[in-house]
């Protein structure tokens, strides 16, 4: 009887440690059952953005150029000779006729001389020999002949005279002559470089845009530039453009004209020219980081209704901060700027609306987040997230 009472009891406590071992695994289980049904939602992801909306925008190009004098020559002679005199001081300003380099031209004058006696010889000749045709004691042959003497010395008279006159280097217009490479009593030719004549009033402006832009400038149009060495900006508006496009280039030769009343530009300087090409009053812009460069096209992400949705836009002119939006977007579409690399469609987000001020303590500009979304400033005078002052003249990239 013992002995049947011993293993009931051995029995019961086995069945009841097995009951706890099952229900100590249930548990974590059911709670972990339990637990996933309760997960909470992943938050969205926090963003910069601005709302696009239209802005006054001036389409500009930027370029290099190069400053030219409205007039210029090397100063060189005709023919050969001797210089006996150079009555010009380098850098001086010189009135159009005035007398620059003087050749020697006694041979000249001296055969100009002999010409002259015959001409004479021969008038005197052609009066007596038209008393005897009139007589008729001369005939038509020998009054003939004799005119053709009078004409024969009068050419060389002006031949003469011609050569002479090439003896002699004249300015052909005003300006300033440059430094001289020729001394009195040097003998020069046709090649020998003597100086340098610059009409300094006016100055052209050569530069090159992209063929894209040709048709956007014509003859008037504003050009504003600055040299090196100097931050004063300059005026000027296109005097011309040329007639054809540049194929190895592929652009367009454009010429402006700037005034130059005080002298201080000179021809030969490096220029940084801005033109510009239209006024728009109502174009759209986004900072340049928001859009994203694919293998054939543009992109920007916007965000709408809480998902991000892929753009494909078209984008015209460019600025450093940014970027003329042509077609893609709409007034009132709230563009991704930050936090790009993250992006996919159909990500949840929470775009945070950034807005641009200006200090006016440095006259730096700065941009300040919310919570709300205002109504950004992209265009001129606004500033990408990453930060720099946005001018409201665009310029594309050269």
């Amino acid at each position: 009887m013992k002995y049947i009472v011993k293993w009931v009891v051995i029995l019961g406590i086995l069945a009841g440690g097995g009951w706890w071992l099952s229900q100590s695994r249930s548990k974590p289980a059911a709670a972990a059952k339990g637990g996933g049904g309760s997960t909470k939602p992943v938050a969205p992801l926090k963003v910069s953005a601005v709302v696009v909306a239209p802005e006054p925008f001036l389409e500009t190009v930027v370029s290099t150029g190069t400053l030219r004098a409205e007039e210029g020559v090397e100063l060189q002679a005709e023919i050969n000779g001797k210089i006996v005199a150079i009555p010009f001081t380098e850098g001086s300003r010189v009135k159009k006729g005035d007398l620059l380099v003087k050749l020697n031209d006694a041979d000249l004058k001296a055969t100009l001389a002999r010409a002259t006696s015959r001409r004479e010889l021969a008038k005197r000749r052609e009066v007596r020999i038209e008393q005897l045709f009139k007589d008729g004691i001369a005939n038509q042959d020998e009054y003939d002949a004799v005119l053709n003497e009078v004409a024969v010395q009068e050419a060389e008279i002006e031949l003469m005279q011609a050569q002479i006159g090439k003896t002699e280097i004249r300015a052909p217009f005003d300006g300033v002559v440059g430094l001289r490479f020729v001394s009195e009593g040097a003998f020069v030719n046709a090649s020998t470089r003597i100086a340098t004549l610059q009409r300094l009033d006016h100055l052209k402006v050569d530069f090159s845009v992209p063929e894209r832009y040709a048709g956007k400038v014509g003859v008037g149009s504003p050009v504003a530039f600055t040299v090196a060495g100097g931050e004063r900006k300059f005026t000027g508006q296109v005097q011309a453009t040329d007639p054809r496009i540049d194929a190895s280039t592929r652009t367009l030769l454009v010429r402006a004209i700037c005034p130059n009343p005080e002298g201080r530009l000179l021809p030969g300087t490096f220029a940084s020219v801005e033109i510009t090409l239209s006024r728009l009053e109502e174009a759209i812009l986004v900072p340049s980081v928001a859009v994203v460069p694919g293998v054939t096209d543009r992109n920007v992400f916007v965000a709408s209704e809480g998902k991000v949705v892929r753009r494909v836009v078209e984008t015209g002119t460019r600025t450093e901060t940014m970027v003329q939006v042509l077609s893609g977007l709409k007034v009132g579409d709230v563009v991704i700027t930050s936090g790009l690399q993250q992006m996919r469609v159909g990500l949840a987000v929470e775009p945070v609306f950034t807005t641009v001020g200006r200090d006016d303590s440095s006259g730096m500009a700065r941009e300040k987040g919310r919570e709300s979304p205002p109504v950004a400033a992209v265009g001129s005078g606004g500033t990408a997230p990453g930060g720099g002052a946005a001018d409201g003249a665009g310029t594309t990239l050269r």
